[in-house]
């Protein structure tokens, strides 16, 4: 007993030490709840309030409290602990576990007793009696009406309409025991009188088949929420996002009203499916935002601060909830409330954001006029927490709102002499500049900013600098910044266009317009990928890597233009990206060199047999299988299939599942294509050839030097489906009997192919008959 003791004393100590490095540790807190139960109140009592102060909604650790009073009879601090919890957690069991309370108190009171018992119900249905586990309260309280004495006539009638009431409100609610409710009421309608029974029955028939369907499509959304799960800070894991979804799914399909209820009660539904929703989602504030847009849409004003006013409270960190909130007070025209929300952004002068002064300002322009504004605009630039962004709010608030540019100028000269050295503030100063068309006083702020700036934060200003000689200077000007400002990056490493002197890259950036460009799509996938090599042109072959992933090239043809804005956020430090540095850029004639690739420049094209698969001293054929020497492999595979080998690139990289790629090739349906990249006459000489009669015919179609596809003559397409028909007859058949291919990079590999058996044999080869690379005949 004594080991299992101290076992929970290692165990409780534990937790406690992981709420101090976190106290939103679900695991820990469960722990300590758990071992609370097993402690004396007065020990308990520490725990739990420690608990509460983190997971203020926390129905099971408010029972768990409660219920260790009772227990020992505290009534004083029971009562306490309720009107603590029970508004804000509206959860069955801890409602049952008051009105056990209550009955407890007040069972030995009499009929002054039960009357306040009767109270304690109604306030309680009142709450929650429309949740879908209320069932069991409906016939709790039914059950006490009936226990209920009637002394007199009179008073058998009262109760029999209480009951009545009760039993009509119950019925109509989608709860889980609303068929047994639906049976006892028949039954009971039955013993009182079954001529008004019938009636009765038959008035309350479709709104119980209401509530029985309804309750079937709620129940699917209920099933969705863990009931169990505690109050954290979103933390964006799988769960968390899932019960969000479920939440908003409820809500959705209450919002819906799918029973056809009136406003009030579907109102009242609604609000009660928010309230337990905030249960669990009570730092989301989204959640406290949807609820009070709700309200106000509603018509209930005051609910919807009340609302925010908790919602500020359960997150006082949450700038935007404030913002929200005094949006709501301006626009009903609270305009001193309003302000009160604001001043208690800036009340702490140490957290105070430059976004706070900002939004203070506005707000003090739209309700109170330029003078306010201009006064605290004075006040606010001298905190410490005043940056640029202040200064350009106020600068462009008078230019736009005030129409006075002359002001606008002044605050904008006032803040350069303070923030010279952000580029943010100096590309703000140009934009309101070109607004003025005040080209000299623009190039006087380039000048002095870019010899104030380090040359590592200068590269927007001088991207900007030069769209700027682009649209407002001449030829001269534009090419003398374009080359001052690859000399000033040069040194810095920071501009990739340093590497390339007078490139069709400058030309690109000097000729585009907005997204408008004076090349292909494909010319600037090119040009990007030369501008990569450039950087890398003097690097070792194992650092040949992509320095941005896959997106560094394809992204690079839109930095030629426009420059992008340097002020956007840097990416997520929470975010995992993949290591670049073993990336490399694919290309069929690279061979490995110990940890990197090199290209084969001693190949003219791809490998043939004798250089990509002799070379190698095994070959993987199926993935994840266990390799074998070529020589062994050769022996079984077809001389068609070995050729077919042959043709492939030498990749290095994973080895495909043949099991995958065959189920996928074998369910796919290939079709029989009748086009072909053409050839040019140049390609295709007329010297005919043996097994060249289809590539013969070919040339009679009109060449496409875009490399686009053309039609073949039907004799053509005749003679090419006659090959086909025999090629599938004779299965022994070989490369050398198969119709010549039309693509002009196969007739290339097959020249490879045959190179070597031609100079044995003294046959003619493909290469003999379409190009000069190889000879047709031994000498």
């Amino acid at each position: 007993m004594a080991e299992d003791g101290s076992g929970a004393e290692i165990k409780e100590k534990k937790a406690a030490e992981n709420l101090t490095d976190d106290k939103y540790n679900v695991e820990a807190s469960e722990i300590l709840a758990n071992e609370a139960l097993h402690l004396p109140i007065s020990e308990a009592a520490q725990i739990y309030e420690q608990l509460l102060l983190t997971f203020p909604t926390a129905a099971k650790f408010w029972k768990q409290y409660v219920e260790a009073h009772m227990a020992v009879n505290n009534d004083d601090a029971v009562k306490q602990i309720f009107s603590r919890c029970l508004l804000t957690c509206l959860q069955i069991p801890l409602w049952r576990c008051y009105i056990r309370f209550i009955r407890k108190v007040n069972e030995k009171k009499g009929a002054e007793g039960q009357e306040e018992t009767r109270k304690a119900f109604d306030f309680m249905l009142n709450y929650v009696g429309t949740d879908i586990a209320s069932g069991p309260v409906w016939m709790e309280y039914i059950t006490f009406l009936n226990s209920l004495p009637a002394m007199t006539g009179q008073e058998e009638s009262q109760r029999m309409t209480a009951v009545r009431k009760a039993y009509q409100k119950a019925i109509v609610t989608p709860t889980h025991h609303v068929e047994q409710l639906w049976k006892d009421y028949e039954n009971f309608e039955n013993s009182v009188s079954r001529a008004l029974a019938k009636g009765l029955l038959s008035e309350y028939q479709p709104k119980y088949n209401s509530a029985k369907a309804v309750y079937r499509e709620r129940k699917k959304y209920i099933d969705e929420i863990d009931w169990n799960m505690l109050a954290v800070p979103p933390t964006g894991s799988y769960k968390a996002e899932q019960q969000w979804m479920a939440w908003k799914r409820l809500l959705a399909f209450e919002k819906g009203n799918p029973q056809r209820i009136e406003s009030v009660s579907s109102n009242r539904r609604i609000a009660f499916t928010y309230e337990q929703c905030l249960m669990y989602l009570y730092h989301y504030p989204d959640i406290w935002y949807d609820y009070t847009t709700w309200h106000a849409k509603s018509g209930s004003i005051d609910s919807a601060i009340k609302v925010f006013q908790r919602a500020l409270k359960a997150l006082p960190d949450s700038e935007v909830l404030r913002y929200a909130f005094a949006e709501m007070e301006e626009s009903r025209g609270a305009v001193q409330p309003a302000k009160k929300i604001y001043e208690s952004l800036l009340s702490n002068a140490v957290n105070t954001t430059a976004l706070a002064h900002i939004q203070f300002i506005r707000f003090l322009r739209r309700t109170e006029g330029v003078e306010a504004a201009r006064k605290y605009f004075l006040d606010a630039r001298k905190s410490p927490n005043c940056t640029y962004h202040v200064y350009v709010a106020y600068a462009m608030m008078a230019f736009c709102l005030d129409k006075d540019p002359k002001v606008a100028h002044n605050v904008f000269e006032a803040g350069l002499k303070r923030f010279m050295h952000e580029p943010g503030y100096i590309l703000d100063y140009a934009d309101f500049l070109c607004r003025l068309n005040d080209d000299r006083n623009i190039r006087a702020l380039f000048e002095r900013a870019l010899s104030a700036l380090p040359a590592e934060e200068s590269v927007e200003v001088w991207k900007r600098f030069a769209q700027f000689e682009q649209t407002y200077g001449d030829l001269a000007s534009m090419l003398k910044v374009e080359q001052r400002r690859k000399e000033a990056l040069s040194r810095t490493g920071e501009d990739g266009l340093s590497a390339l002197e007078g490139s069709l890259h400058d030309v690109v950036s000097r000729y585009s317009f907005m997204d408008l460009w004076p090349c292909s799509s494909k010319d600037l996938d090119h040009l990007a990928r030369q501008e990569w090599l450039a950087k890398n042109i003097n690097k070792k072959a194992d650092k040949s890597t992509l320095t941005n992933g896959t997106s560094s090239m394809g992204g690079e043809k839109f930095s030629v233009g426009l420059a992008t804005d340097s002020r956007s956020s840097a990416p997520s430090s929470k975010v995992v990206y993949p290591d670049t540095s073993l990336m490399v850029i694919y290309d069929p004639r690279q061979k490995p060199v110990g940890t990197g690739f090199v290209p084969d420049v001693t190949a003219p094209a791809l490998p043939s047999i004798s250089s990509s698969i002799t070379s190698t001293p095994g070959v993987s054929l199926v993935g994840g299988g266990a390799s074998k020497p070529l020589e062994e492999i050769l022996k079984v595979i077809p001389p068609a299939l070995v050729t077919f080998i042959a043709q492939l690139p030498a990749v290095e990289g994973p080895s495909p599942d043949v099991d995958i790629v065959l189920s996928i090739l074998l369910q796919s349906v290939i079709p029989t294509g009748q086009t072909a990249k053409s050839a040019t006459s140049a390609q295709l000489p007329a010297a005919p050839a043996p097994s060249t009669s289809d590539l013969s015919g070919s040339n009679k179609s009109r060449p496409n030097p875009s490399g686009s596809s053309f039609k073949p003559t039907r004799d053509v397409q005749s003679r090419k489906r006659k090959d086909l028909d025999r090629q599938e007859d004779d299965e022994t058949a070989t490369v050398q009997s198969r119709p010549l291919p039309r693509d002009v990079f196969r007739i290339r590999q097959i020249q490879k192919a045959q190179g070597v058996t031609s100079s044995q044999t003294g046959s003619a080869s493909y290469g003999s008959a379409f190009s000069g690379e190889l000879s047709g005949s031994t000498e």
